[in-house]
């Protein structure tokens, strides 16, 4: 959600910022703003709508070297010019952009600032114009600090100051924010993935830290206003990740980038048979009595798979939390439970909080992520990288893949059992290529025959319903169909009666036990009216099939069926004409309860 870019250097900031907001488009937006420093003042230009507006709108007859920008996620107030970023404060003198949400800005705005006019709806005019408040009895750092500790909740901000017009102030508490250094300028961003190539290394803020870059300098401090060291990390982007080269779309891309990324996980995890994971994550899980995993939409239906493997391989007690749920209850605790997160952007603001919660009691925390510079993994007591490279399409597909894989990994290495992983995770990577390869006419035969459907439903049993779980998800993220996943057997417990003349049903069967009741389950619902699809493993196969997937070990099959229902999902969206990589409504990041 929300993105920030600001830039301060010899360059043109204009276009630094303006291409570092179209790199995080992926994280999901309404509206977008740019302020720019023209001689002695600054220039703002913002409006709801897509980045493409805001360059038509924004000012090209000026020179300006300094800038900040940001792209909204509506959560005070409507979409609109007045809620759109940069806010500026009543005097002028101060202008923002703000990731995040401040929780007590009501009471902020009824005790501090009555005589103000508020121009929006927004929580991040409240910061603004309480930062203008402190400025009349104290320097902008001082107040901008004092701010800081009168603010409850999360919130990154690039702060500009009419009356310091070569600094960019910086705060962040919760909400990400980096800093980048080149030689030709500093870069602050909310996602690194927003840096331009020239930038070498980076620092993530901590939480309650301030930063005042000027000169081409960035000095740290604390909430008290002392000095902290600055740790800079080399940063390594690459290129070809963050691009879509010859695809139409992200989506397809990160799809099509899944065998690569299964492989690149056994190159990282295995040397020859044996699993390549820290010994001490191994012992803190046999020691555990529970494994507790916390995530949200597709790390949560990945994270069933991990739950399947760490009971059957290892014997070890299993349960799945959303993190949002969890934030708020307080489920009876074992006495050495393990907690596991689960995360693309490892930025879940659900799932860090749940993380804190729990770290403060004491207990052992481990990530599984794709960034392992992220808050989440910043938490945790061990990290565990899926290796799949930036991924931009916010309907996630690669990273589901490459979650399971690495906690199939992880539960071989806790259970010493010995197995064919290591050739079985080989043969998935390949059935993956057949299947985009050779089964694509299929799968886009089975959306054209499904696209102009009101409700589909997809059915399975065991690990295929978890399969289902995803599928589903997928389909309604891109498509806006209404989706939805159920065990087969829960159809006649209510489901059925959905069922109208011609709603689609798709039935995965890749397992031998439930292979001939799901089936079963899916001519109750044929006889109803539906329409219905199988999708099938080789060896358990009928010849009137709509797609057959060549044969992977039992316990991996979600890690290729579900590839089928991605590109089913994907060409459902591309006959509808939706906008595939940035669904409407949707996020990459969810930084906000």
């Amino acid at each position: 959600m929300c993105g920030i870019v600001g830039y301060v250097g010899s360059l043109d900031a204009r276009t630094i910022v303006l291409d570092g907001l179209k790199k995080l488009e992926y994280r999901g937006y309404d509206s977008s703003g740019i302020a720019l420093r023209c001689n002695n003042d600054f220039k703002i230009f913002k409006d709801k709508g897509r980045i493409a507006h805001l360059c038509e709108i924004t000012d090209y007859s000026f020179k300006t070297n300094m800038g900040i920008a940001h792209t909204r996620w509506a959560t005070h107030g409507m979409v609109n010019y007045e809620n759109s970023h940069p806010h500026i404060s009543n005097n002028k003198r101060f202008i923002l952009v703000h990731n995040g949400i401040i929780e007590n800005y009501r009471k902020l705005k009824i005790d501090y600032l009555s005589d103000y006019s508020f121009y929006s709806e927004t929580d991040s005019e409240v910061i603004v114009n309480l930062i203008e408040f402190y400025s009349k009895k104290m320097s902008a750092e001082q107040a901008i600090r004092k701010a800081m500790s009168m603010l409850e909740g999360s919130y990154a901000l690039l702060i500009l100051d009419k009356e310091n017009m070569d600094t960019i102030y910086c705060v962040k508490n919760k909400t990400p924010l980096n800093i980048g250094v080149s030689n030709d300028g500093i870069t602050i961003a909310s996602d690194i993935i927003a840096f331009p190539s020239n930038v070498n290394k980076f620092l993530s803020l901590d939480d309650q830290r301030f930063a005042i870059i000027k000169n081409n300098n960035v000095k740290i401090f604390d909430l008290m206003g002392f000095e902290v060291e600055a740790n800079y990390k080399e940063l390594k982007l690459d290129e070809y990740s963050i691009s879509k080269g010859n695809y139409e779309h992200y989506m397809l891309k990160e799809i099509e980038e899944q065998p690569d990324v299964i492989r690149r996980i056994i190159t990282k995890y295995f040397d020859n048979e044996n699993v390549l994971i820290d010994k001490n994550l191994i012992e803190a899980i046999k020691n555990s009595d529970k494994i507790n995993f916390v995530a949200c939409g597709t790390s949560l239906y990945a994270s069933f798979m991990g739950k399947y493997f760490f009971e059957k391989l290892c014997g070890i007690p299993t349960e799945c939390f959303i993190a949002s749920e969890l934030v708020y209850s307080n489920p009876l605790m074992t006495k050495k439970p393990i907690f596991i997160f689960v995360s693309q952007s490892g930025e879940t603001l659900d799932c860090i909080t749940v993380m804190k919660k729990y770290k403060d009691l004491g207990y052992k925390i481990v990530s599984i992520t794709n960034s392992v510079e992220s808050t989440m993994a910043y938490f945790s007591d061990f990290i565990l990288d899926i290796c799949a490279n930036t991924e931009v399409s916010v309907a996630s597909t690669k990273s589901y893949t490459a979650s399971i894989a690495v906690m199939s990994i992880l539960a071989k290495a806790v259970s010493n059992q010995k197995t064919n992983l290591k050739n079985n995770l080989n043969r998935v990577s390949l059935v993956i290529e057949n299947i985009i390869q050779d089964l694509k006419p299929l799968i886009k035969d089975m959306a054209s025959k499904i696209k102009d459907s009101n409700a589909i439903f997809y059915i399975g049993r065991g690990i295929d319903y978890w399969a289902c779980d995803e599928g589903a998800l997928k389909l309604k993220e891109i498509s806006y169909i209404n989706t939805e996943s159920y065990s087969s057997g829960e159809l006649k417990h209510g489901t059925i009666a959905l069922i109208e003349k011609g709603t689609p049903v798709i039935a995965i069967v890749t397992q031998e036990g439930t292979n001939s009741i799901v089936r079963s389950n899916l001519e109750e619902a044929i006889s109803r009216g539906a329409k219905g699809y199988v999708i099938s493993l080789e060896s358990l196969a009928y010849s009137k099939d709509d797609i057959i997937i060549p044969n992977v070990a039992h316990y991996l099959t979600p890690l290729v069926s579900v590839v089928v229902c991605q590109m089913l999902a994907y060409y459902v969206a591309l006959y509808k004409n939706n906008d595939i990589d940035r669904p409407k409504n949707l996020a990459k990041s969810v930084t906000v309860e």
